[in-house]
């Protein structure tokens, strides 16, 4: 087992925020040009040969990871995730990097608002609070009459929800199967659907399309190779905050490098969506909660 080290955990964590991000703005690249069930499908192939050899290199092989305690639900885990992707790439292009992202911050406070109905658990005024507060930090981004308030608005929170309904059942799963199960399921399940829903869609990448492809996908599997040794070397509880970094490298990159407007609606309000989810967090943590997962990849 790896020995527990704080500060290795988070380095890794702020790594793979570095690098997510990058894989956004890669994806938004890949998408403008490109069929977006294409690209999801293409990242999704290299995604599952990752999730197998990992899983080829754990104790008990693929004969562990192939029968889930829940397989309904791992199935339904990986649908959520490669829907939500697909919608993301589709926000980026319709609304930008730093819009999608700011809007999508909510879905620490969605996962709070949902546990109850999703996993009975009781959620006090203090959270209900912040999810109240978070919403008002959605409004100002979204800037109601002008901004970012369009009907494309709906994409990232769309995404946020879906990947809060994901995160709520991999921790409903988290007792019985573990997180090498759910891995394997979510990335299998998702590049199965995903290739069933893409070969309609078929068509070669655009010219020169291909090394930015090959980068996305290589990206994808260093990201995820980053998320675990966080894990590895630190609790989720104590590294899961650092996850909001992903907002501040998109903000970085898409100003700088994109040239994407950075209103100061924007600014506030993620910074009350992000307090607002950092106060969740905690709140969680202090109750004994079992985390949830905060990184997108």
């Amino acid at each position: 087992m790896t020995q527990q080290n704080t500060r290795k955990g988070i380095v890794y964590m702020i790594a793979a925020t570095l690098i997510f991000s990058l894989q956004d703005v890669l994806s938004r690249h890949l998408g403008e040009t490109n069929n977006i069930f294409v690209v999801v499908m293409i990242r999704y192939w290299f995604f599952a040969m990752f999730v197998i050899a990992m899983s080829l290199r754990m104790p008990g092989g693929l004969s562990r990871v192939l029968k889930p305690r829940y397989p309904v639900i791992q199935v339904l885990r990986g649908l959520l995730l490669v829907a939500e992707i697909c919608v993301m790439v589709f926000a980026f292009i319709k609304l930008g990097l730093v819009a999608t992202h700011a809007v999508f911050a909510c879905f620490p406070l969605l996962v709070a608002a949902l546990s109850g109905p999703v996993l009975g658990e009781y959620v006090g005024w203090r959270r209900w609070t912040a999810v109240a507060v978070g919403c008002v930090g959605v409004f100002v981004i979204l800037q109601p009459g002008s901004g970012v308030l369009s009907v494309w608005s709906i994409l990232p929170f769309a995404a946020a929800l879906m990947f809060a309904l994901y995160g709520l059942l991999t921790r409903y799963v988290a007792a019985e199967d573990g997180a090498s199960v759910s891995f394997f399921w979510a990335g299998t399940s998702g590049a199965v659907a995903i290739t069933l829903l893409g070969i309609f869609f078929w068509e070669p990448l655009s010219a020169g399309s291909w090394p930015w492809m090959l980068a996305l996908c290589c990206s994808g599997i260093v990201g995820h190779w980053c998320m675990i040794r966080a894990y590895d070397f630190a609790e989720a509880s104590a590294i899961q905050p650092f996850s909001f970094l992903q907002l501040v490298w998109i903000a970085i990159i898409g100003v700088a490098f994109l040239h994407e407007p950075l209103g100061a609606n924007v600014v506030i309000g993620a910074a009350i969506v992000v307090a607002a989810g950092l106060f969740t967090l905690s709140r969680a943590r202090k109750k004994g909660e079992e985390p949830t997962p905060v990184a997108r990849p």
